[in-house]
Order: structure tokens, then C-alpha cells, then sequence
């Protein structure tokens, strides 16, 4: 049995896990989600990341797994708590001393039209799902995104990056290549939008214990 920590995105809630939650219960496995503070204006990257530990407490056998914005998160988790693999979902990734607000500049992102943002993030997912989703962001307060990167390099953990083929916010021909420049792997690919967990929780709960590693 393994226990998922489950790190949303920016502006997003512990919500968003609410359907693969189950999906990964239902095999036997703890899941722990958590609201980040991205509200406070006073909360810090180490702080998000002492968040999620707190809530995680003495659980063994950790998988953190971080979607988009989430990525500068769990690195920071992983640095500070023994964890078995870390997960990037269609996640963001720090470089040494980076800020959030800048890794876009950095990486040559190509801004989008937000004017559409279920199409643009969330289009295969279910029509009612998708719009109870855009009731529940949350506005993203200034600090954690204007302070640098804290780490000094990747986390001694075994990293995966799993994109998905279909999103519209970070395609994959973008996210290729951040990977490749800053991690130094192949990511591993799944069907859908920018967000897997409400489109395909199923498929990737499948994904996920998938990376699990073989125990004697």
C-alpha cells in the first residue's frame, strides 16, 4: 500500500482529487489531498510544501504527486520528507533559484487566450463537472509565485512526468521539451486535457500505481 499526496494546481483546491481519490482508495492504497494556502498572503513555497507534510504526518510509503502549478511544491515536500517517487502531472518544474512568475519567460511559454478557460483547460471533462470546477478556484496571493525556487537542485527522488496529449495549456510538444531540458527524461504520455483527474481519474489511478515500485 502506498499513500498518494495529492498537490493541486494554482488556484485550486484539494477538491480537484475528489474523484481519483476513491479510484486509488478502492485499490487498497491512503490517499492525503490538501487545500494549498494559496490565499495567504503571507504564505511562502515552504510553506506549501510544510502544508502538505503536516497533513501527511507519520503515513510511510509516500507517492507526491503535483499537477501544474503544484510542481514547485513537490520537489520542496520530497527535500524535506523520505517519499518513494514524486509524480509531475502536466506540472510545472523549477529550476534552482527561479521564480514561479518568471518560469514562464524562462521556458518560452506561449501565452494563451483565457477568454475560454474550460476549453482551454478542461474540455473533455464532463459539462457539469467542468463548471462546478470554475465555482471553485481560488485567487493565487502574491508571494509564492515572486520569491526564488529554494532548492538547489532536483530532489534525490525517482521523478516521473506523466503530459497529457491533449491539453490545450501546456501542449505536448512544450512540455517534450521543458522536460527534456530541465529534468532530463521522456515523459511518459496519457490521453486528455490539463486535467487528468477529473477527466480520467480511472485511467490515472491506472498510471499512477503503475510507477509504484515492486516490493519483495
Amino acid at each position: 500500500m502506498a499513500t498518494f499526496a495529492l498537490i493541486h494546481g494554482g488556484g485550486g483546491s484539494a477538491w480537484d482529487w475528489h474523484l481519483l481519490e476513491p479510484e486509488l482508495r478502492g485499490r487498497g492504497h491512503d490517499t492525503v489531498a490538501v487545500d494549498l494556502p494559496v490565499e495567504d498572503e503571507s504564505a511562502g513555497l515552504l510553506d506549501y510544501a510544510d502544508t502538505v507534510i503536516e497533513a501527511v504526518g507519520d503515513r510511510r510509503d509516500l507517492v507526491v504527486v503535483a499537477h501544474s502549478w503544484g510542481g514547485f511544491v513537490g520537489p520542496l515536500v520530497c527535500a524535506r520528507r523520505p517519499a518513494d517517487l514524486l509524480v509531475m502531472v502536466t506540472a510545472m518544474i523549477p529550476a534552482p533559484g527561479e521564480r514561479p512568475a518568471d518560469w514562464w519567460r524562462d521556458t518560452g511559454f506561449d501565452h494563451k487566450d483565457m477568454d475560454d478557460p474550460i476549453g482551454l483547460f478542461l474540455h473533455d471533462v464532463p459539462a457539469e463537472l467542468a463548471a462546478e470546477s470554475m465555482t471553485r478556484g481560488r485567487s493565487h496571493a502574491d508571494k509564492s509565485t515572486a520569491e526564488p525556487w529554494p532548492l538547489d537542485g532536483w530532489p534525490d527522488v525517482p521523478t516521473r512526468f506523466l503530459l497529457c496529449r491533449d491539453d490545450r495549456f501546456f501542449t505536448p510538444d512544450f512540455m517534450r521539451r521543458v522536460v527534456r531540458d530541465r529534468l532530463g527524461i521522456t515523459p511518459d504520455e496519457i490521453d486528455g486535457s490539463h486535467a487528468p483527474m477529473l477527466a480520467r481519474p480511472k485511467e490515472l489511478a491506472d498510471r499512477l500505481e503503475g510507477y509504484l515500485p515492486v516490493r519483495p
